[in-house]
């Protein structure tokens, strides 16, 4: 077996993600995140190894740290590797721990960010470190990211990245971040490991009704809020229709073998009832999607306003931009105009890849009882931002999960945390996949 991550590493990948929890790098959206402590934290421990940063700022304040590792192959396209920095809000009155304790108990680490996702940048430093302790050098360039404002709109962070310094960037085909590679146990003994190789894309969306202000006790059939009320009853009440992209497809086609299910894509609702728990891995993903989630109207209980106003977290599929544009534009009707507050691009990875098959490989050595299968993203990630650059992105933040461990509810949920152990495996399966990619 090749040489393998050190046992400091495994104390390393600890002690940072305590640390960087303990740097609150709140983004409420709003343009107020500080990262450049937690980016300075992260340039440290890179500089300390004899990897040198680079701190980039768009708005002061909003720090990003890029650096790169040669790799002993010069002719080998390069890989980045990336993870951000920021954190999104967290009430402590409705946490078990201050959600910015870093607290260590029970062999768990606690707080804002343990899955999203300081832990991966702890496991990113922890790993190129031990790799500076050993002299080790990959066979591709490795390019690392620690990037701000991932929780908004990104363009303090990867955005700025990508569309300020390509250079950094340069030779970068293939990226490797966060949400895939976590233990997803079906609830019958099965330990199943889903590697992302898509994501669905971004639309969030600002809705407008106009109408005629008026006093709130005269007949009014041009009322602003009836108008948007009407609309977003529509768009939550719609039934998307079903389409499978190449990597649900390849999901599907995977977990049926794993259940010893004949892969009938024909009635794919038969097919998730029979894979049970598993089915949860591909079931957000098999549509488009659109969720009112915020009103705005009015300011006097007897007074008709003339404009109400409404937002959507809109997903859509690979491929499936058309129809979401064509089907909001149906569902809003001609009294509501809609526009894009948000807006990035949907994702899709060849789960055939050199790349993809690494990563497989690297999760089964360290879980040979686990099973790896792709699956899509039902969000986003900084991949979308980077793939301006033409880089392909792939979900890897690698994690042995115990069971019970509700791996999806710890995403901007209350008591977020992550086990030292999941850790430990995250860092060994790191390590060896970036040696061999």
């Amino acid at each position: 077996m090749a040489e393998q991550a050190d046992g400091q590493a495994l104390d390393e990948v600890v002690t940072f993600t305590s640390d960087l929890i303990r740097i609150d790098t709140t983004n409420r959206g709003g343009g107020d995140c500080q990262e450049r402590p937690a980016a300075e934290y992260a340039a440290a421990r890179l500089a300390e190894a004899g990897i040198e940063p680079t701190l980039l700022e768009r708005t002061k304040g909003r720090t990003n740290v890029v650096a790169r590792i040669e790799g002993t192959d010069p002719s080998a396209d390069a890989l980045l590797l990336h993870g951000h920095l920021d954190v999104v809000p967290a009430a402590a009155a409705d946490w078990s721990v201050h959600p910015f304790s870093g607290e260590i108990r029970d062999g768990v680490v606690w707080g804002r960010g343990a899955v999203d996702m300081k832990n991966m940048d702890a496991m990113i430093l922890a790993v190129v470190r031990a790799w500076a302790r050993q002299g080790v050098r990959p066979r591709r360039d490795i390019v690392i990211a620690f990037t701000a404002d991932e929780e908004a709109s990104a363009e303090d962070g990867s955005g700025f990245l990508a569309d300020r310094h390509a250079a950094l960037f340069e030779g970068c085909t293939e990226g490797v971040s966060e949400a895939g590679a976590f233990t997803f146990h079906d609830g019958a003994g099965r330990q199943i490991y889903p590697l992302s190789a898509g994501e669905r894309g971004t639309a969030w969306l600002k809705l407008t009704a106009r109408g005629r202000a008026g006093h709130g006790s005269k007949v009014n059939k041009a009322n602003a809020v009836t108008r948007l009320a009407a609309a977003i009853t529509r768009i939550g009440e719609h039934e998307w229709p079903l389409r499978l992209t190449p990597t649900v497809r390849a999901a599907l086609t995977e977990l049926a073998a794993l259940y010893g299910i004949e892969p009938d894509l024909t009635d794919v609702d038969r097919l998730l009832d029979k894979l049970g728990p598993a089915a949860a891995l591909v079931e957000s993903t098999l549509r488009n999607s659109a969720n009112p989630t915020m009103l705005d109207a009015g300011y006097k209980i007897n007074v008709i306003p003339g404009e109400a106003v409404a937002h959507v977290d809109g997903r859509y599929l690979p491929g499936g931009e058309d129809e979401f544009r064509d089907t909001l534009d149906r569902l809003t009707g001609p009294d509501v105009e809609w526009e894009f507050h948000h807006h990035e691009v949907a994702l899709q990875a060849p789960v055939d890849s050199a790349t993809f098959a690494r990563m497989r490989a690297a999760v089964e050595e360290f879980a040979p009882e686990g099973h790896v299968v792709p699956f899509c993203m039902p969000g986003g990630t900084d991949a979308k931002q980077f793939s301006r650059l033409g880089i392909t992105g792939y979900g890897f933040t690698p994690l042995k999960l115990p069971e019970g461990f509700d791996y999806w509810a710890m995403f901007h949920g209350v008591d977020e945390r992550v086990p030292v152990e999941a850790l430990h495996f995250g860092v060994r399966v790191l390590d060896r996949f970036l040696r061999t990619a």
